[in-house]
C-alpha cells in the first residue's frame, strides 16, 4: 500500500510520542477537531476513531489532519489495519472508486470501462455533457446522452428525432445541405 510520507511521519509521532518528548493523549482534548483519537494544534488530527478516514487538507500554506466519514470529491478511501486514508484519484479523474476505477472525468476527458480517455474507441462517441463514451445508433457520428445530433456525412444517412435515417419517413423529406429529414411542403400556391 501506497501512503504518502507526511502521514507515516504523523502515524510515527503518534506512536512514539509528541515532537517536545511528551506522549500524545489518546484522549480528545477541547481543541482537536470532532472525530480525531490524538490531535496536535498546529498538524490537526495525528490519528483518526475507528471508520473514520484520515485525510491532509490545505489550510493556507500547511497541511492539517482531519478525520472523515467519506473522502471528499477527487479522493477515494483505502482502509488498512493501522490507519485508513483518503488517497488522490488520477490527475484525468474528476472523482473515482479506486486507485484504477474513474466515476467521472475531469472536462476534456471521457469515461470508459472505468477510465478517462481523452478519445473514444471506435464505434463509441463522446458524450461533451456526461464525459462519457456512449453507444449511438448506427449512422450516427455524435450523441448527446444517447440522443443522435448529428449523422455521419459520408454515409448519406438523414438526423430526425434524434436517429439518422437511410430515407426520410413519409411526411418528410431530406434537406441535402442539413443531412435532416425537413417536413414536407405540400402543393404550390393556392389558385386564386
Amino acid at each position: 500500500m501506497r501512503m504518502p510520507p507526511f502521514i507515516w511521519i504523523l502515524h510515527f509521532m503518534h506512536l512514539t510520542g509528541g515532537q517536545d518528548g511528551t506522549r500524545r493523549s489518546s484522549s480528545v482534548g477541547r481543541h482537536c477537531p470532532a472525530g480525531c483519537a490524538t490531535c496536535s494544534v498546529p498538524n490537526g488530527c495525528l490519528s483518526c476513531k475507528p471508520r473514520l478516514f484520515f485525510h491532509l487538507e490545505l489550510d493556507g500554506m500547511r497541511q492539517r489532519g482531519t478525520c472523515v466519514s467519506s473522502c471528499p470529491r477527487g479522493h477515494y478511501g483505502m482502509r488498512s489495519p493501522h490507519i485508513s486514508t483518503c488517497a488522490r484519484c488520477k490527475d484525468d479523474c474528476s472523482s473515482c472508486f479506486s486507485e484504477n476505477f474513474c466515476t467521472l472525468c475531469h472536462p476534456g476527458h471521457f469515461l470508459f470501462r472505468g477510465k478517462c480517455e481523452s478519445r473514444c474507441p471506435d464505434g463509441l462517441t463522446a458524450d461533451t455533457v456526461l464525459r462519457e463514451c456512449t453507444e449511438c445508433s448506427v449512422g450516427c457520428e455524435m450523441c448527446v446522452r444517447s440522443v443522435c445530433v448529428r449523422c455521419h456525412t459520408h454515409a448519406d444517412v438523414y438526423l430526425l428525432d434524434g436517429q439518422c435515417h437511410l430515407t426520410c419517413p413519409g411526411g418528410f423529406e431530406p434537406d441535402l445541405q442539413l443531412m435532416q429529414c425537413i417536413p414536407q411542403v405540400l402543393g404550390g400556391s393556392p389558385e386564386k
